[in-house]
């Protein structure tokens, strides 16, 4: 619930705390900046110039909900649930006080297996999607989810945050470290060269969405982003592969909830289909089902 996390959240416009308005759903601060709380639980804390064209769409958004629930990417949230306990309860980390954050968070998947593992955290879930919001709002219990930008300023105090989640998300590296409070730690989750790599080939469906490469050079880039505010040289990093058996219909989910159903989208120039929440066919119909492979770097770093 969003009131869970209403004392680590901010005014996106002047800086200041947030509390519930009496008498009504909004939220806002002694400034008198007011915001609306959604019937399904999240506010949206986007500037009013803020653009969301690079938000993950309603069907994208449908699709990893899809993917995630057939439990594909299990293994891999028990990995990150057990970097984020490391994060906050490792040897000279104890006591690590703040709430559990997931920047770029989506459906909340990732961030509700390790509210789990963390019982006595509450759950911030950070997303430009208002579709993605509204389903991690209602992902656990103890999750409260806000629309923002990942590359601005985030509306979250400074040194609240015990551990960040960044799982196949942006990484504003100067403002995840200001949230992280002193000794926590930031798990970041990134594809190798080999994740679902069996999907490269697909063909294009109605969509026009298939998979992008992974970069042989992401992890280099990854260090050079985080560098400056995290110490690189001390990670503590694991890899999580496995392979996977997917339906057609899966297969599709996976290929149309990534990075490849965006730029078919900003490419396409049919008309949409009219249910917005309809999962797209971005994998080959094939009747047979296939096997790929599930293949990520878990790594935890510290601020500086």
């Amino acid at each position: 619930m969003i009131d869970d996390v209403l004392g680590v959240v901010r005014c996106p416009h002047c800086g200041e705390g947030l509390a519930r308005v009496a008498g009504s759903r909004a939220i806002g601060c002694a400034s008198g900046h007011t915001f609306d709380v959604a019937r399904q639980g999240y506010v949206n804390l986007l500037a009013g110039d803020a653009r969301t064209t690079t938000a993950d769409s309603a069907a994208m958004v449908a699709a990893r909900e899809a993917f995630l629930g057939a439990g594909h990417l299990s293994p891999v949230a028990d990995a990150v649930a057990r970097a984020a306990g490391r994060a906050v309860g490792g040897e000279g980390v104890e006591g690590v006080e703040g709430v559990v954050l997931e920047i770029g968070a989506g459906t909340g998947y990732h961030l509700a297996r390790t509210l789990d593992a963390l019982p006595g955290r509450a759950g911030l879930a950070l997303d430009l999607s208002k579709h993605a919001a509204r389903r991690a709002a209602r992902a656990h219990p103890r999750i409260g989810a806000v629309v923002c930008d990942a590359w601005e300023a985030l509306p979250v105090a400074s040194g609240a945050v015990a551990v960040a989640l960044d799982v196949f998300a942006p990484r504003n590296a100067p403002e995840l470290a200001r949230v992280l409070a002193p000794g926590g730690g930031l798990v970041v989750v990134t594809p190798t060269p080999r994740h679902l790599r069996e999907l490269l080939d697909a063909d294009r469906g109605p969509c026009g969405a298939r998979m992008l490469t992974v970069d042989e050079r992401k992890e280099e880039r990854l260090e050079a982003r985080l560098g400056g505010w995290f110490d690189t040289t001390t990670a503590e990093e694991s890899f999580v592969e496995y392979a996977v058996t997917l339906t057609p219909a899966e297969a599709a989910a996976a290929v149309a909830m990534g990075p490849g159903a965006k730029h078919a989208t900003a490419d396409a120039s049919a008309t949409p289909p009219a249910d917005a929440t309809q999962v797209p066919h971005a994998a080959p119909p094939a009747a047979a089902s296939l096997e790929v492979t599930v293949s990520v770097r878990v790594a935890l770093y510290r601020v500086r």
